[in-house]
């Protein structure tokens, strides 16, 4: 079946600013945490902290693979053995199957461990050929068995022996994944140790080594797409005008309130980011696909961040289940660790404060405040439908979708709200 990242990527590679957006659910976290990454167990109690089982995490993974909601499920190469090899989850489904490729040392977070305390060290458990075709070894013809498409991660700490060490080991996986035709995208993470680099210059110095890094990669050896920490507009935009061919995304960070999710996703949109992918967050959630569709709303310009929370919440409400926080709490915006172990500076990022505090650039004088409905550009310029009202006041385009841009926050809502069984 044809997947909708391929098209998606087909689309910005013909225009950059194509309005289109990447969402990808990243259960990779038995490569990190261990035992911890399932997350908490719904049925536990404080004092026991059980967690869930990795066939329930696993679970979760069929049941958002099959929503359809998101382009890419990023997983362990173990899980892509199971889902994608020998139940042939993704062959009927327009999600595309993705593996962490590599694990450095900054993700080994045993419990009780110090690893990430640590210059993260360069390190691959998965094959490339395990994750293809589930041995070793694989013929030509055996190669898009499994997943074709995988995570690489790279951490930077500003020390010339680790980072040459770091950038090797880059190398040698790039060669061998164009050899054996296997995709991938590229994480950066910012340096773990917490006086790596001067903070007023890290979001620079991690746009500089992204382009350093780069340059010297032909177009068949370059990812798909990179995944890095949203360090806000100036830096994302500066990346994004620097090479528009690159297609830059966002990780999540840490579980945080429903709004720092929301609004991280709206906000880097808004600058650039064609790409964003939530793991922590998702996995946190009380209901993960409840939480995911409002994802897919948000990244399609359908809803702004703060209705998306009120939503989200009548959703839970509708379903008897108990939100982790108040609704008021919620809506607020936290500091959200953004590295793994959330230790050290990068683990203590305040990110939604510095999106709030810049202005975004347009010159639409009735544009919303929230910011949520404007465009970079569009694909081609087409006579815009004409709207009509219907019976419930919500004005319509003629081929029958709402006009967003007509409604004020309250009507959005109000549709949102009916079309999601909540009256």
């Amino acid at each position: 079946m044809r997947k909708t990242l391929d098209d998606k990527l087909d689309a910005l590679r013909a225009n950059p600013a194509a309005p289109v957006f990447i969402l990808a659910d990243a259960k990779d976290a038995d490569m990190a945490h261990g035992l911890a990454a399932p997350g908490r167990s719904p049925e536990s109690h404080a004092a026991e902290g059980r967690f869930r089982s990795l066939a329930e995490y696993r679970e979760q993974m069929r049941l958002i693979t099959q929503q359809a909601a998101v382009d890419i499920m990023l997983m362990s190469a173990s899980s892509n053995s199971m889902l994608t090899i020998e139940e042939r989850l993704f062959d009927d489904s327009t999600v595309t199957p993705a593996v962490r490729a590599n694990d450095t040392s900054d993700i080994h977070l045993a419990r009780g461990a110090i690893y990430p305390q640590t210059a993260s060290r360069p390190f691959r458990t998965a094959s490339l050929d395990h994750i293809q075709c589930g041995r070793l070894d694989c013929d030509p013809s055996e190669r898009n068995i499994g997943a074709n498409l995988g995570l690489y991660s790279v951490t930077f700490n500003n020390d010339i022996e680790r980072d040459i060490d770091t950038l090797t080991r880059f190398n040698l996986f790039r060669e061998e994944a164009e050899r054996k035709g296997f995709r991938y995208f590229l994480e950066v993470f910012d340096p773990n140790l917490p006086h790596a680099i001067d903070p007023s210059k890290l979001a620079g110095y991690i746009n500089d080594m992204i382009a350093r890094m780069l340059a010297g990669v032909a177009p068949a050896g370059r990812p798909l797409f990179l995944k890095m920490v949203y360090h806000g507009p100036k830096a994302l935009e500066e990346l994004v005008h620097y090479d528009p061919t690159l297609i830059v995304g966002v990780l999540g960070g840490g579980a945080g309130t429903t709004r720092d999710a929301f609004q991280l996703l709206h906000d880097a949109k808004q600058y650039g980011a064609k790409v964003a992918l939530f793991g922590r967050k998702i996995n946190a959630a009380e209901n993960q696909l409840a939480f995911v569709r409002f994802l897919r709303l948000i990244a399609d310009g359908e809803l702004g961040p703060v209705e998306a929370v009120k939503a989200y919440h009548a959703v839970l409400s509708k379903l008897g289940l108990k939100p982790t926080r108040p609704l008021a709490d919620d809506l607020t915006l936290t500091e959200t660790a953004t590295s793994y172990a959330r230790t050290g500076r990068s683990g203590a990022v305040a990110v939604p404060p510095m999106l709030e505090a810049a202005p975004a650039p347009t010159s639409n004088a009735n544009a919303h405040a929230c910011r949520c409905h404007e465009h970079a550009h569009t694909v081609e310029t087409a006579p815009t439908p004409v709207a009509q009202p219907t019976a419930n006041g919500v004005l319509t385009p003629r081929d029958g979708r709402p006009d967003f841009a007509r409604m004020d926050v309250a009507e959005r809502l109000a549709y949102h709200r009916k079309r999601l069984g909540l009256g």
